[in-house]
């Protein structure tokens, strides 16, 4: 057996934070398509969404 420590990150540590959003249930029905379609997670889908949508926006 290996003696070689464990090193886990205390919660948060790891450049995450959980919040919580409000979402239209029309806007959920399609987001649980592309997850049945893509086979990411629900929380990928939305940071992959939410990633390439403020890189891509313009405030007016």
């Amino acid at each position: 057996m290996s003696n070689e420590l464990l090193v886990i990150k205390r919660r948060g540590e790891d450049g995450n934070r959980v919040i919580t959003v409000r979402i239209r249930e029309e806007t959920l029905a399609e987001l649980e398509r592309l997850v049945s379609e893509t086979n990411y997670s629900r929380n990928e889908l939305i940071n992959i969404i939410l990633s390439y949508g403020v890189k891509n926006i313009k405030v007016e």
